[in-house]
This record gives structure tokens, C-alpha cells and sequence, in this order.
């Protein structure tokens, strides 16, 4: 083969690489998909958020509760339930296991609530929430006559959501109580 010059070495057919028009393209779709699997993961952060973490934290905080009740004497109608650990001796200003009380957190019984910071620590009951609240516990107690039982409703709920969701997470938990334990 002869020798050639530089210059007409370096000339490429028409098909030898990409033009900055095919590359603009290729980068806009790539960034196009890219921001929508961004958005995938966003909202599955958010769920995971709410629905994992924030919702399992609710239910052990309802079944703490309901563990609290439950170790009342079935009898005992005022001791301190609004307090942790329970005062179980007699209490002007508790519920005891005594019927009454609301499983709604948007209606909450004097003496059948109580509040949680975001750690789960106890900050106390009573109508007024406390200043710092994250997690509110609110119980009913029901006489089920026929089978001399209790049932103890007890509904636990995230002050507020992760991101921009409105349904904040609300865990229910109900137990029977048998007379006389």
C-alpha cells in the first residue's frame, strides 16, 4: 500500500461516528427516563415512609397501650391509664378499665388519651395534646354484657405524613378481657 498523506488518513466515510445532533437526542431521552425513575423513587421512599416505618411504629405504640390496659384487674374502673406506667391506685382523674372513651382520634374522651413525641416517649394524657406531640393513643372500653368481657379498642395516629400525603397513618388494635382477670 502506498504511503498517504495525513490529512487523507484521518477522513472517515459518512458512517463513522455520531453527529452532536444524534447525541443531543440520545441525551434528552436518557434524561427524560432518568426523571421519571427519579419520581418511581421518590414516591416510593414517601411510601415506604409512611406505610412502613411510621405505620409499624403507630401499631406497637397501640399494642403498648392495649398491654397497659390489659394488665388492669378487670374490675378496676379508675386507675390512672393516662399515665406510664399505670398508677393503678384509686385516681380522681383516670379511666381505669371503666366503659366509656372513643377509638376516633378526631374525638377524643378526657381520661382515654394520651400523647407520644417522635421518639415514643410518654409525654402524658388529658384533652389538651401537649406541646412536642407526634403520636396520639386514644381507647375505648366497651362491656360485651353476654360473655362478662371487655373489649378494649385502642387507635394510634401519626400527628402528620411524610411528604405531600394527607392520609396519616392510623393503627387499631382490639383485645377481649375475660371476668375476673
Amino acid at each position: 500500500m502506498a504511503y498517504q498523506p495525513l490529512w487523507k488518513r484521518s477522513r472517515k466515510s459518512p458512517q463513522a461516528g455520531l453527529t452532536i445532533l444524534e447525541t443531543v437526542i440520545a441525551m434528552m431521552v436518557l434524561m427524560i427516563s432518568t426523571g421519571g425513575l427519579l419520581m418511581v423513587g421518590a414516591a416510593a421512599i414517601v411510601s415506604s415512609e409512611n406505610g412502613g416505618h411510621l405505620l409499624s411504629r403507630a401499631t406497637e405504640y397501640a399494642q403498648d397501650k392495649v398491654e397497659q390496659l390489659m394488665s388492669l384487674n378487670y374490675t378496676n374502673n379508675n386507675a390512672d391509664t393516662t399515665v406510664f406506667p399505670t398508677n393503678t391506685a384509686p385516681s380522681a382523674t383516670g379511666s381505669g378499665l371503666a366503659v366509656g372513651g372513643s377509638s376516633d382520634p378526631d374525638a377524643p374522651v378526657n381520661k382515654y388519651v394520651d400523647y407520644l413525641d417522635a421518639n415514643g416517649e410518654f409525654l402524658g394524657g388529658g384533652s389538651t395534646a401537649p406541646a412536642g406531640w407526634f403520636y396520639q393513643r386514644v381507647w375505648q372500653v366497651e362491656d360485651v354484657v353476654a360473655y362478662r368481657l371487655k373489649r378494649i379498642t385502642v387507635t394510634c395516629r401519626v400527628r402528620r405524613a411524610a411528604g405531600a400525603s394527607t392520609n396519616r397513618p392510623t393503627a387499631t388494635v382490639a383485645f377481649l378481657k375475660a371476668y375476673p382477670f
